[in-house]
């Protein structure tokens, strides 16, 4: 399968170039700016130049799947928010639309169905995935939306805890990459909404339980 990666040069993002990798995919990576290139073509990637705000149609062009990992990041201010975590994920979920792309999996957070709950600092973000996810969950795409708690740099360990409402936690990107990765071929996370938590359950079979 050939899967575009929007937010290929952020952390999360390299782990699931890596992961595409391994599983035997064709992966296609979507940066804004020329030198990142380098780093991200060692990770086998065929790279491509585009921004979430403006034209990404060359980028989906020819693609299975997309995977939309960006984030407009903790030092930008709420414009910035509403440009990459919302309208940016809607900008490329509609030219997949367009170009009739089979599976997009979406990178999204925990406490994005229920922003007002979240603490104060995070309600606008969340508020922002949260719209991208229901824009998702209306087009005609085959998706998945990962609402993983929050994200440590720690070794992952293959395991997880997958559901509703989990309550909050922590979980290692490198896993978080791996459910994403194993999203895309499995036909019972089409169409679903999950959140992920560090846990005991092997991640093939968490997917396999949902």
């Amino acid at each position: 399968m050939k899967v575009l990666v929007a937010g290929a040069n952020g952390t999360t993002g390299r782990l699931i170039l890596q992961e595409l990798k391994k599983a035997g995919h064709e992966a296609k990576a979507m940066i804004r700016k020329k030198e990142q290139a380098n780093d991200l073509e060692s990770l086998g990637a065929e790279i491509v130049l585009a921004d979430l705000e403006g034209d990404v149609s060359e980028a989906v062009k020819g693609c299975d799947a997309v995977i939309f990992a960006a984030g407009s990041g903790s030092k930008t201010g709420p414009d910035k928010t509403e440009a990459v975590d919302r309208d940016g994920a809607i900008n490329i979920m509609e030219e997949a639309e367009k170009q009739k792309v089979r599976r997009f999996i979406m990178l999204s957070s925990m406490g994005a169905g229920t922003p007002e709950k979240g603490p104060e600092e995070l309600q606008h973000y969340l508020e922002m995935k949260g719209e991208a996810d229901d824009r998702l969950e209306s087009s005609r795409l085959h998706y998945t939306i990962v609402r993983p708690g929050a994200l440590t740099d720690e070794q992952g360990t293959g395991k997880i805890n997958i559901g509703q409402n989990l309550g909050s936690g922590s979980i290692a990107r490198a896993d978080v990459a791996k459910v994403i990765v194993a999203s895309l071929d499995l036909e019972n996370a089409n169409h679903k909404i999950f959140e992920i938590l560090e846990g005991d359950q092997q991640v093939a079979d968490a997917l396999k339980s949902l």
